[in-house]
């Protein structure tokens, strides 16, 4: 009998998937369900961890795209958060100890109202113990399984908005916009303690994260079932530029394009966009194909590479121009 011939690999695939994560698993796990649905094990990784209780947007990146993580995870973020008052427990949230419990009746949307102002702004958090963060070596929730708990310095973390959705004590509902490193069950157990009666997360959803919205994120399961589609699982990937959206663009000729993909930079005479340009912005070629990101460079009147790509298709979302 002749030995099987090995399933060829798939070929490498470029760009994002906008991943609805359920409740129940961590990320990492979510991570690995979807190599094992794409069958791409090389390169793949997400935007933000997030705890395994969240539920929500978890961006996935593929090959090229993985080169933007940093975009993704420093990018803004928006959470719907459901406090409940009068517990507060050791893990922030519904799965950990009681630590401390009173009466959150006497509490007001006035007094919720005056203790989400402090957290608006430029602020410093403390991460929880149950979190991934290292110290001297070791993840502080390891620390915490054990019984140990260790000083944690607080960070600098910035929250753009906190809007009440709902407030019907003992439960309190919350829209959090934030930045970067975030952490909002820290933000729960702060306004529970400032509110008098303690406060733990009982539920949380990431609406936003790197310009991915919920209502488009889609589920392992139909990520799974489309494997075998017409279109397969593909359908579902955001060009790689999908995440630079923010950023303006230009469009480059055919020998700026070779030098540009050598790492070159380019000389375009005057910017298309404002004289001393000096942010990133997105470079096309001229049949739409995004090639890199780019700085322009005042002295030398040149675009400076930033980070060139090798990818085929032109996008969706090159400039009107090309």
């Amino acid at each position: 009998m002749a030995n099987a011939q090995p399933k060829p690999k798939p070929p490498v695939a470029n760009g994002f998937i906008n991943l609805f994560k359920p409740p129940g698993i961590t990320s990492m796990d979510a991570l690995r369900q979807i190599k094992r649905i794409t069958g791409q094990r090389q390169k793949v990784g997400h935007g933000g961890t997030m705890d395994p209780l969240a539920r929500g947007v978890l961006p996935v990146c593929f090959g090229q795209a993985t080169r933007l993580m940093d975009h993704i995870v420093g990018g803004v973020k928006r959470y719907r958060v459901e406090i409940t008052l009068g517990v507060a427990t050791s893990t922030y949230d519904a799965e950990g100890e009681v630590t401390k419990t009173n009466n959150p009746q006497s509490v007001t949307r006035g007094m919720v109202e005056e203790s989400l102002e402090p957290w608006i702004g430029v602020v410093q958090q403390t991460p929880p113990m149950y979190s991934a963060i290292k110290i001297d070596g070791k993840r502080l929730y390891k620390l915490a399984r054990a019984g140990i708990e260790v000083e944690r310095e607080s960070r600098s973390v910035e929250i753009h908005d906190i809007q009440i959705i709902e407030f019907d004590t003992p439960k309190l509902v919350l829209e959090v916009e934030c930045g970067k490193g975030t952490y909002i069950r820290s933000l729960a157990d702060d306004v529970g303690e400032a509110l008098g009666c303690g406060g733990h997360v009982a539920d949380l959803e990431r609406l936003l994260c790197g310009g991915f919205p919920v209502e488009e994120a889609v589920t392992l399961e139909q990520i799974e079932e489309a494997v075998d589609g017409p279109d397969g699982w593909q359908q579902y990937l955001f060009p790689v530029d999908r995440v630079l959206m923010g950023l303006k663009s230009i469009s480059l000729g055919r020998q700026a394009e070779e030098h540009l993909r050598h790492g070159q930079s380019v000389s375009l005479g005057r910017p298309e966009l404002e004289t001393g340009y000096l942010e990133e912005c997105r470079a096309y070629n001229s049949d739409g194909v995004f090639m890199a990101l780019v700085r322009f460079d005042r002295p030398t009147n040149s675009w400076q590479p930033v980070k060139v790509f090798q990818t085929d298709a032109p996008s969706p979302y090159a400039p009107a121009s090309v």
